[in-house]
């Protein structure tokens, strides 16, 4: 049956966005930005239907490359409004580094071990194991981790720097289409009901889903990321920190529910790869996206970050490099789960400058003494970085001894 009052429902509360931005209506910063926030949600339900439901065309590791990367499209659409902006108005700099840092961490800290432990308490595990092909996802994570130090210690983003990221995610892209697909991919929600539409009519349906979510996005993000700055002033509550943590849990929420849903039905290890696979898109993509939009909004090539900002990436950095570390052996156990996620709600409590820069290296310390753990794990991973023909001389040649 088709998800008729699903798609409505999401309909009737995107439409008074569609409304105010068509009818040029202005309201207090607090109503445009409940009203544009709420549209974004129900867009991005629908367009991770949309990208979850191709894949009954789409398999493989492919499919899951681009279902994370059109998940994470309210969040581009939002930070690289604040990145272009930022080009001829310096100030708005912060918040392009305040929801990039913000989502990232939300997605690991947060989305991570939720999926996770709701995995593990479905199957009566304390271990998911991830599959083989998840190993090329840590390898290029690890990569962009570690190329990503760059950014604090230089205090900026350069352009080159930003096209290196966006080249690495390319070839990522590249290689994913070219892998092999698996048995046949299983649906949840709304996703499953078009999934079982006739070829033709699930097509257009996907296609239409893609093209009204996508606009309705678009059209809110401008309004939307300037509502949340503006409603931090008449709140009294800090506008870098609304921008940070509101943004992105509206854009990030359908598809955490999404990667839930898949996790209750025994697919953890499923749901945890497009998260993953979120995590690179953020990590190479979205961050190297961001210099570029600045330019091309009037701003140098050398988008230069203040230092909240230089402290914001490096806590995301090295929380990254510990997620790194805790799935670089294809395993990821609860007490690593809870550990994630108590660190991330730390930050929460740590505040200062100085603490949070202790709460960095306690995740750099926790991140050595995992890979030191998984050290066996560690050359084979970054062995898959390899081009395959360079891999498979090496595997003949050890065949061969």
């Amino acid at each position: 049956m088709f998800p008729t009052k699903s798609l409505a429902a999401c309909t009737v509360l995107a439409l008074p966005a569609v409304v105010f931005r068509v009818a040029g209506v202005e309201a207090p910063p607090v109503v445009v930005m409940l009203v544009y926030g709420t549209a974004v949600v129900a867009a991005s339900f629908v367009l991770a239907w949309a990208a979850e439901a191709v894949r009954k065309d789409i398999s493989g590791a492919l499919a899951v490359a681009l279902l994370a990367l059109v998940a994470v499209l309210p969040e581009y659409a939002v930070d690289l409004y604040y990145a272009f902006v930022s080009g001829s108005d310096p100030a708005m700099a912060q918040y392009a580094s305040a929801n990039m840092n913000g989502s990232n961490r939300l997605l690991l800290g947060f989305g991570w071990p939720l999926v996770v432990l709701v995995a593990l308490y479905t199957q009566r595990k304390k271990v998911l194991r991830l599959p083989q092909d998840t190993k090329r996802d840590v390898a290029v994570l690890l990569l962009l981790t570690l190329l990503s130090v760059l950014i604090p210690v230089s205090g900026s983003i350069p352009l080159a720097f930003g096209v290196v990221l966006i080249a690495i995610f390319i070839i990522h892209l590249v290689v994913a289409s070219k892998a092999e697909a698996e048995e046949e991919p299983e649906f949840v929600s709304v996703a499953a009901a078009v999934a079982e539409l006739d070829t033709t009519t699930r097509r257009i349906t996907i296609t239409w889903m893609f093209v009204i979510s996508a606009a309705v996005i678009l059209m809110a993000a401008e309004p939307f990321a300037n509502s949340l700055v503006a409603a931090g002033s008449n709140l009294g509550i800090d506008s870098f920190l609304l921008v940070q943590w509101l943004a992105p849990l509206a854009s990030e929420a359908p598809e955490f529910i999404v990667a839930v849903l898949f996790a209750t039905r025994g697919l953890g290890a499923m749901a945890i790869g497009t998260l993953i696979a979120s995590k690179i898109n953020q990590w190479s993509l979205l961050v190297g996206s961001i210099p570029v939009a600045h330019l091309l909004g009037g701003g140098s090539a050398n988008m230069a970050l203040n230092p909240r900002q230089v402290e914001e990436f490096t806590l995301t950095i090295t929380q990254t490099l510990l997620g790194v570390a805790i799935i670089i052996g294809l395993r990821f156990h609860w007490a690593s789960a809870v550990a994630l996620c108590g660190l991330f709600a730390a930050q929460f409590f740590v505040t200062g400058t100085e603490e949070r820069l202790i709460l960095s290296a306690v995740h750099v310390v926790l991140a050595v003494v995992v890979l030191w753990i998984n050290r066996k794990h560690i050359v084979p991973t970054l062995q898959v970085l390899k081009p395959q023909k360079e891999r498979d001389v090496q595997f003949e040649a050890s065949n061969a001894q």
